[in-house]
């Protein structure tokens, strides 16, 4: 960009010159215009639109996969590190009835450090691969091994247990801080993610297939979407029972503040409050996989949800496209599509987006409060 101002310069100089000599100052003029019209066409060419906020995002940003990082969500890894960078978070229940996060973050090159992270359970593996993310935990439980193993689940592991096909990166990717106790003090940065990226030469540009139709659809510069027919949704309460989770809008802004525990959630590093301009509540069946409560969520046969924006609830549907039965098949890790009571795929409005993932026998729980 610099070396296409100079020439610009360079460029308005020599016609000036020029026109002094031949005394016409047109030329002048044209050349300003050519230089302006050099300046825009390289801004154009270096923005691009975001598939995880409908923005316009440097090209290097918004056309280098993301990573998908499992944040932990217990009180006493709070708060987390580099969240407020996560463009898109999921919540779902893990066993003992806590939550846990995946955040899909694409600009993270400033973050001073990610985390902490945490292990994976298998449901987490669809979100991440919806986006092409480089999925990116620290252990797992056995239940996920055969998923994490499958030759197109691109991850980043800070461990290899349970049969897990381990490349040995986790030093190169992780280290554990001093300022929180373990299991709690896991993180990661932009740099060791690079290493990571390098050591197992992970490819980090989309498919063809995702760049020709991305994920979400969002609403255009300068639209908002809102809901008209929608119910009042000030204050919604997804029936977390471990955090007590709820979201609060606020009209000057046209977007959610997140509460937990207690207080408002917000970032270590920033230390202010996570806001979004979307929730999802999606509702999935779920099972109890063994005695200690591991459970296993349906994230691709379809369902039914909520989409919340602009002080405002509707009812939806989600499903993907070619879902199958079998676990593995490949049309489960593709991109789930929400629609509307008339069947009109959602538009998002352009911002961060939260989605909580809620079993269907804990649907009695949400509250939605005009």
């Amino acid at each position: 960009m610099m070396k296409n101002k100079l020439f610009a310069g360079l460029l308005t100089a020599a016609v000036l010159i020029s026109s002094m000599a031949v005394g016409v100052h047109t030329f002048a003029e044209e050349a300003e215009a050519a230089a302006e019209s050099i300046e825009e066409t390289e801004d154009s060419n270096e923005m691009v639109r975001s598939f995880l906020t409908g923005k316009l995002v440097p090209e290097s940003i918004g056309r280098s996969i993301p990573i998908a990082v499992m944040f932990n969500n217990i009180e006493a890894a709070l708060p987390q590190s580099g969240i407020s960078n996560a463009e898109i978070v999921y919540e779902a229940p893990v066993e003992g009835n806590i939550t846990r996060l995946l955040g899909i973050l694409e600009d993270y090159q400033d973050v001073e450090r990610i985390g902490s992270v945490r292990s994976c359970r298998e449901y987490f593996i669809y979100f991440a691969r919806e986006f092409e993310a480089i999925y990116m935990h620290y252990g797992e439980a056995v239940y996920a091994v055969n998923l994490l193993n499958m030759s197109d689940t691109v991850r980043l592991s800070g461990m290899g247990d349970n049969g897990l096909n381990y490349s040995g990166e986790g030093d190169l990717v992780y280290y554990r801080s001093t300022d929180f106790s373990a299991p709690h003090n896991v993180f990661t940065n932009y740099e060791m993610i690079q290493a990571g990226i390098a050591y197992k030469g992970i490819s980090t540009d989309y498919s063809e297939e995702y760049l020709a139709s991305g994920h979400y659809q969002f609403a255009d510069d300068g639209e908002i979407v809102t809901l008209e027919n929608g119910e009042d949704a000030i204050t919604v309460y997804p029936g977390y029972s471990y955090n007590n989770a709820y979201f609060v809008y606020d009209s000057e802004t046209g977007k959610y503040t997140r509460y937990q525990y207690g207080d408002v959630q917000t970032d270590y590093l920033t230390e202010k409050a996570l806001t979004y301009s979307n929730i999802i509540f999606q509702y999935c069946s779920s099972s109890v996989l063994d005695e200690n409560g591991y459970l296993s969520i349906n994230t691709y046969s379809g369902g039914s949800g909520k989409y919340i924006t602009q002080g405002k609830a509707i009812d939806i549907t989600w499903s993907k496209d070619n879902s199958s039965s079998d676990p593995y098949a490949s049309g489960n890790f593709g991109v789930t599509h929400y629609y509307d009571t008339d069947g009109n795929e959602i538009t998002l409005n352009q911002g961060k987006t939260w989605v909580c993932i809620i079993l269907n026998s804990n649907t009695d729980a949400v509250s939605i409060e005009g």
